[in-house]
């Protein structure tokens, strides 16, 4: 560990963790004399009887409140837009998000445009805003994302089919309540993509040229407490003992990533979800192999760290080089076993699109703190590997 320099921690999220704790809700509001509530939400949060949850301890706290539920995956400014319709007409004091990364970035964006006014696209870049964000509580009911403690929204313009980011240490949500037993009834499939996505944002957090021990500590221990309780999670929903593990796994990486930013995997996965929609957790999935391979001459002593950490055996008679790319076997592995697609075959990716997803790549923040130096070239070709005409696609999705 590097102990050298000065970091700055930031965790400006009050926690609110374990099975019952959505109760807590009525608690929040009623403390801090709420009386009109948005709550933002998808509409497969809504059939699938969750956000009742939210509802019943927002009718025991005795605030109004209206549900917004239009949000799509990778929520885009058109969604924001129609949010923020309903919010000038009801004039909400408080802010919930209900579901995964999508309406949880909806929610930052709406609260950060509810005092500051105008549109998202003029908000990216960090600490780009002068007002503080309308109060938000985020209640995530998938094992993944991390928004519930991040300081940033992900938004795709659909015209220019780009994924924007805005952030700023006062767009975090000022309270997570987070209740595995909302993530009892995800899909397989779903639970695998975004239990691969954490996986991602802990690796990625571990490996970034941003890291320090703090950050190194929480993000080896969510590489650890992911890879071990993944399957489970998949093959048995109601393992409730593997689903808190997952969403601790999942709280832990992104306060990890929160400080480190990320890398080229989610510089890459974001225009692909922008111009082909391919779902966030799948899009990290498949580029992470490939990345830790490009990536592992740079810094080979931190993937045998990860291979440790996914309970690789580490072998003292060979180098230290052959360890560490055990760590891509051991990801590889992980991925299949959880049925994640192993390339973008099924999303018809055409090849003349590379040139234009590698400078909407080179635009992230997050090529700067990859551990090994990128060029354009570089990304472009990792892009070949993934969307080549050769490539095959054996595995399939647990549930289509």
């Amino acid at each position: 560990m590097n102990f050298q320099g000065i970091f700055d921690f930031n965790l400006r999220t009050n926690l609110l963790f374990g099975e019952g704790s959505v109760a807590k809700i009525t608690n929040v509001v009623q403390k801090e004399g709420f009386q009109r509530v948005l709550v933002i939400c998808d509409k497969g949060i809504q059939q699938a009887n969750i956000l009742t949850f939210v509802t019943d301890e927002l009718e025991r706290s005795g605030a109004e409140y209206v549900v917004f539920s239009d949000v799509e995956a990778n929520p885009t400014t058109t969604n924001v837009n129609h949010c923020m319709e309903i919010l000038n007409r009801f004039q909400p004091d408080f802010l919930i998000g209900v579901g995964g990364g999508s309406p949880l970035d909806v929610a930052k964006a709406v609260s950060l445009l509810a005092t500051n006014g105008g549109k998202i696209e003029e908000y990216e870049g960090i600490d780009t805003f002068e007002k503080d964000p309308l109060p938000l509580l985020a209640v995530p009911t998938t094992a993944g994302t991390g928004s519930e403690v991040t300081i940033f929204t992900v938004i795709t313009n659909p015209e220019t089919e780009y994924k924007l980011t805005a952030g700023g240490k006062r767009l975090a949500p000022k309270w997570a309540v987070m209740d595995p037993e909302l993530t009892r009834t995800l899909p397989p499939h779903i639970t695998a993509a975004t239990g691969m996505d954490a996986l991602v944002h802990a690796i990625e957090s571990y490996t970034s040229t941003a890291t320090y021990p703090l950050t190194e500590t929480l993000a080896l221990e969510a590489i650890r407490v992911i890879s071990s309780n993944l399957r489970q999670a998949v093959f048995n929903g109601d393992n409730m003992k593997a689903r808190t593990a997952m969403l601790y796994g999942s709280l832990i990486a992104g306060v990890s990533f929160n400080n480190t930013r990320l890398g080229n995997v989610h510089a890459m996965s974001h225009p692909l979800s922008a111009m082909y929609n391919v779902p966030h957790g799948v899009a990290n999935s498949v580029l992470l192999p490939y990345v830790m391979t490009f990536n592992l001459p740079a810094a080979p002593e931190k993937f045998v760290d990860i291979a440790k950490a996914m309970g690789e055996y580490i072998d003292p008679e060979v180098s230290m080089m052959e360890n560490a790319y055990t760590s891509i076997k051991a990801v590889e592995r992980l991925a299949k076993d959880v049925f994640i697609a192993k390339d973008f075959s099924r999303y018809h990716v055409k090849k003349e699109d590379i040139q234009t997803m590698a400078e909407d790549a080179m635009k992230s923040g997050n090529v700067l703190v990859n551990p090994r130096k990128t060029r354009i070239e570089d990304i472009i070709a990792l892009y070949e590997e993934t969307v080549g005409e050769s490539a095959g696609n054996e595995a399939q999705l647990v549930t289509e």
